[in-house]
């Protein structure tokens, strides 16, 4: 392993970019001087930031940095298509430890650039820096699109239709099987730190601790979907295949209930959200089962799905029901009547945000 006190922060800088090529005309210089130069003469730019910490955003217990990498650029890929763009650059700071290497790097390198190689983004600059607290990563990705095309949040209206692509609470069972597999490894490495300190004082020679062999045996889809997140840009160009325009959009990173309430709230309107709509997969409806959690709670406030949650006309709707993992969840109502979610036994009960909050104590 290399120690990246040996390159220093500019060799480390060199070392990760030195054969990173453009992909868009709009990046007329990347990364080599004191600032990137884009080019965008015809539309709008549209620029995210999103920071990451150890600790607080994810655990290396069980992401790998590869897996990082990828999931870091995608969060940021995901916000430029929830405004119905482009992305086509990105900028990566990073602080860390001693405890990582230059190695380390290269895997978490490979996954930010595999992440980008899909979606044809040029990472054109970002600094390092020294932490004394662990990892931090902070990513901003810049898109563009044209001022007709961008979609804000509050450009819901009554009657339109309420839908989200794929399927939702995946990636937070996923968490909640990554956190109790954990938790069931640190017992069975206290336990053994026992024995072996009975062991020492009897005098003998302590046996070697037993492999630890996660139970994740039919839920890679969790996994995957907490792990590797894809940003849903294949949705917003079945969107502009069939002319449809929504009317306001944005991604489910903190939970579905927070992000309906947003886009209320921006778009001064109410809605109602029927329960049997909600697209859940198989793997999370039994994963919540195990765990004794009510599927439809972990559907509504998980988060990191990442699906993207949009309004469209009522006049779009025979488009929306011809396309594939789109599902029509609810529609839009006036202010007055509140934003609820109808059961499946038809009551109803006012949406609340309980998604992630990260300055939550």
């Amino acid at each position: 392993m290399t120690d990246i006190a040996k390159l220093g922060e500019f060799g480390l800088i060199d070392h990760l970019t030195n054969n990173l090529e453009s992909k868009n005309q709009s990046t007329k210089y990347g990364v080599g001087d004191d600032c990137a130069v884009l080019h965008y003469p015809d539309s709008r730019v549209l620029i995210t930031t999103d920071m990451l910490m150890e600790g607080i955003h994810f655990d290396l217990t069980y992401i790998d940095l590869q897996h990082l990498g990828y999931k870091s650029a995608m969060v940021n890929i995901s916000d430029i298509f929830a405004m119905n763009g482009t992305p086509r650059q990105m900028t990566v700071s990073i602080a860390l430890s001693k405890r990582f290497t230059v190695e380390d790097m290269d895997a978490f390198y490979s996954g930010l650039r595999m992440a980008c190689d899909k979606w044809g983004i040029d990472i054109v600059g970002g600094d390092t820096t020294s932490s004394l607290t662990g990892l931090a990563i902070s990513i901003t990705c810049i898109g563009e699109a044209a001022e007709s095309d961008i979609v804000y949040r509050n450009g819901a209206k009554e009657t339109d239709l309420i839908c989200v692509s794929g399927d939702l609470g995946a990636a937070y069972m996923g968490l909640q099987l990554l956190e109790r597999e954990k938790t069931v490894y640190y017992q069975m490495l206290r336990e053994h730190q026992q024995k072996q300190k009975a062991t020492s004082a009897e005098g003998g020679v302590a046996a070697p601790m037993p492999e630890f062999q996660p139970d994740f045996a039919g839920k890679e889809y969790l996994l995957q979907r907490q792990l590797k997140p894809e940003a849903r840009g294949d949705i917003i160009a079945r969107l502009h295949e069939a002319n449809i325009r929504p009317t306001a959009m944005m991604d489910i990173s903190d939970g579905l209930s927070s992000e309906l309430l947003h886009i209320c709230q921006q778009s001064h309107c109410g809605c109602r959200v029927f329960e049997k709509n909600i697209p859940i997969d198989y793997q999370t409806a039994v994963m919540a089962e195990e765990l004794n959690m009510n599927v439809t709670t972990c559907a509504m406030n998980g988060g990191e799905d990442y699906e993207l949650l949009f309004t469209v006309p009522i006049g779009d709707y025979e488009k929306i029901q011809d396309l594939d993992d789109i599902h029509l969840i609810g529609h839009i109502t006036r202010p007055e009547l509140g934003s609820m979610l109808v059961t499946r036994d038809d009551n109803e009960f006012e949406i609340r945000a309980q998604g992630w909050n990260p300055l939550k104590k």
